[in-house]
């Protein structure tokens, strides 16, 4: 049995696992955010609920663990940030634990129990308030350490012209600093700076896509720049990773039609040829955090 937390800015989530179709969760608590010690407390308290002692703590972090200093790098949780978390928990909790990123826990679930089930290489996509992702192979995720694999919003590789009449782009300004990423123009708020841009007009990114699912011209347009934009990178993701599936989840994965002509037009600017849907929505829908942590855990006490 191991015990797993998804931890976020909001709240703590816990559950003790006991394989992965047997994960247990128990009520969240709120995340101490500027106590280490009251942080600690509460996953001391959920692992006391356990009645046995676990074999490991796994956790999901919105957040990242630096490779080579095996720092936390987590901006809404600020009594962990900074900290060699891993080694700082074990410490307090006489445990071993592994951490790694919540889109990465994501990506271990769908490989686990969801869409990835049966392949060997898989890439997981998060669209919403962030692009971001995760990549599994066989079974194992591939920046166990900590590490940014995975991490294909980030970088100036988004085109500056895109849509079958090709609309001129500039290049927008992401929050880490660069500019021209996708995190910039492909998630929630990069779909509506596009739509501003392609028409001045100040949508959310629901809004456009009920537009757009209802034939409006404006949305027809922004969606069809918008779908150019994100897969001529995916589609090279696929290429160089060898990716056999690649589960969506985040806000924008709710909307199907969305998902499956991003995988129509994946599928045409890839090298290796798929009879089959390649982009799918993610099938974790319930706190795919949670049971990544979950896979997680029992893939290490497993090995």
């Amino acid at each position: 049995m191991i015990v797993c937390f998804d931890i976020g800015g909001t709240a703590i989530k816990g559950a003790f696992a006991y394989s992965e179709d047997d994960v247990r969760p128990v009520p969240r608590q709120p995340t101490p955010i500027n106590d280490f010690t009251a942080f600690v407390a509460v996953l001391k308290s959920v692992i006391a609920q356990a009645g046995e002692k676990p074999s490991c703590v796994a956790i999901s972090i919105a957040g990242v663990i630096d490779p080579d200093t095996g720092q936390a790098v987590v901006a809404n949780v600020p009594c962990i940030h900074g900290r060699r978390l891993s080694q700082d928990l074990e410490d307090e909790l006489g445990l071993p634990v592994l951490i790694a990123n919540d889109a990465d826990c994501f990506v271990l679930a769908e490989a686990g129990v969801g869409a990835g089930r049966g392949h060997r290489v898989i890439f997981g996509v998060i669209l919403g308030t962030g692009v971001g992702g995760g990549l599994v192979i066989d079974g194992r995720l591939i920046n166990q350490e900590g590490g940014f694999a995975g991490e294909w919003g980030h970088g100036p590789v988004a085109a500056t012209e895109a849509g079958n009449h090709p609309a001129r782009l500039p290049r927008f300004q992401c929050g880490c600093g660069l500019a021209g990423c996708l995190d910039a123009v492909c998630s929630a708020r990069g779909m509506e700076k596009l739509h501003h841009h392609l028409h001045g007009q100040s949508l959310t990114s629901e809004a456009i896509i009920a537009a757009w699912e209802s034939g409006d011209q404006q949305a027809l347009r922004t969606l069809e720049v918008y779908i150019d934009l994100l897969t001529g990178p995916l589609a090279l993701v696929a290429n160089v990773t060898g990716a056999t599936i690649i589960p969506v989840g985040g806000g924008l994965s709710n909307a199907e039609r969305l998902i499956g002509e991003i995988d129509l037009a994946v599928r045409s600017k890839i090298l290796r040829k798929f009879d089959r849907p390649l982009v799918v929505r993610a099938q974790c829908r319930i706190e795919p955090g949670l049971m990544g942590a979950a896979v997680l855990g029992l893939n290490a006490v497993g090995e």
